[in-house]
């Protein structure tokens, strides 16, 4: 893993949680050896695929973790941005080979999401690194 890059895209949305994330993901990539992760932050988490597929389709990345949060509020814009950032970070990594983690918090509130930022629940930040350095070890492993 060392001589391989990892790229993370972060929604800023949510300063904190987004801090956090990194964070996570950070620690997961410098324990399994990596010495190069860039971090390219974006607004929100709509344009994380977008984000995500600059870096994929860059050559200078085994994979990308792609983080952020959206909490459920009063109309209909949560149930859209989460379906098409799950959706659109999906399509990049069957569309280029190049393996992209969701690490997206979809919640009902903050305290849910500070619970799954490493608060206790789960760090989404370190799943989504273990999943897309596991994604491209399996993916060097068979090409």
């Amino acid at each position: 893993m060392a001589d391989e890059a990892f790229a993370i895209v972060v929604a800023r949305f949510y300063e904190d949680l987004a801090d956090r994330l990194v964070e996570g993901a950070r620690r997961v990539f410098e324990e399994s050896d990596v010495k190069t992760v860039d971090v390219y932050p974006v607004p929100g988490a709509f344009e994380l695929p977008l984000a995500a597929r600059y870096c994929a389709e860059s050559g200078r990345y085994a994979g990308v973790a792609c983080l952020g949060a959206v909490i459920r509020g009063e109309t209909d814009h949560y149930d859209y941005v989460c379906a098409e950032a799950a959706r659109g970070i999906a399509r990049v990594g069957l569309d280029t080979g190049v393996p992209c983690s969701f690490g997206v918090l979809t919640v009902d509130d903050m305290d849910q999401a500070i619970a799954r930022a490493g608060g206790g629940k789960r760090d989404a930040g370190e799943d989504a690194a273990h999943a897309v350095v596991r994604m491209a070890e399996l993916r060097r492993e068979l090409y």
